[in-house]
C-alpha cells in the first residue's frame, strides 16, 4: 500500500509541476501593478499540497517555479494542511479555515518578504517597486489559492466515499 502511495505522489508531482508551469506561463491574468499577475497555478498547488502533503507540495512548487520562479508556498501549505486528511473526504469549516490560513500565510511571506528581498539582493531592483508588486501578488494569489483552491479541494473531497458509507450486502 505504501508503495502505491509513493507512486501516486510521484505522478502527482509530475502532473502538478506541469500544470503549475502551464498555468503560470500561459494563463496569467494581468493586474494593475506593473510586472505582476494574478496567478491561477496557486489554486492547483494548494489542492495538490493538501492532497499529497508538504513534500509533494514543495516539489510541485519548486519544479514549477524552477521553470518560472522560486516558491516555497507548496511546502508551507503542505505542512499546514497535511493533518487535514482531505483524502478522507471531509472538508468542514474548521479545515477550510486552516486551509485558508495556510495559503494566506504562505503567499504573504513568499510574496511580501522573500520575493522582494531576493529581487533587491539579486537583481538590485528598486525596493518600492518590488514591495508594491509583492503586496499585490501576495494578496491576489492568496485570494486565488483560497477561493479557487478551496473549491478544488471541496470538489475533490466530494468524490471520495466516506468511511463506513458502503453497506455490506
Amino acid at each position: 500500500m505504501k508503495n502505491n502511495n509513493g507512486i501516486k505522489t510521484f505522478v502527482a508531482v509530475g502532473i502538478g509541476a506541469a500544470l503549475f508551469f502551464v498555468l503560470g506561463r500561459f494563463v496569467a491574468i494581468p493586474s494593475p501593478v506593473p510586472n505582476t499577475n494574478i496567478s491561477l497555478q496557486y489554486a492547483v498547488l494548494a489542492l495538490l499540497a493538501a492532497m499529497y502533503g508538504p513534500v509533494a507540495g514543495g516539489l510541485i512548487g519548486f519544479i514549477g517555479h524552477a521553470l518560472i520562479d522560486l516558491s516555497f508556498v507548496g511546502i508551507v501549505v503542505g505542512l499546514f494542511t497535511q493533518k487535514l486528511h482531505v483524502e478522507e473526504g471531509n472538508f468542514n469549516k474548521k479545515k477550510v479555515g486552516v486551509f485558508a490560513l495556510a495559503n494566506v500565510i504562505a503567499n504573504l511571506i513568499g510574496w511580501i518578504v522573500v520575493a522582494p528581498v531576493l529581487d533587491i539582493l539579486i537583481y538590485a531592483e528598486p525596493a518600492k517597486k518590488v514591495f508594491a508588486q509583492g503586496v499585490f501578488a501576495g494578496i491576489s494569489n492568496s485570494i486565488t489559492a483560497v477561493v479557487v483552491g478551496g473549491l478544488l479541494v471541496l470538489a475533490y473531497t466530494k468524490t471520495i466515499a466516506k468511511k463506513g458509507s458502503l453497506d455490506k450486502e
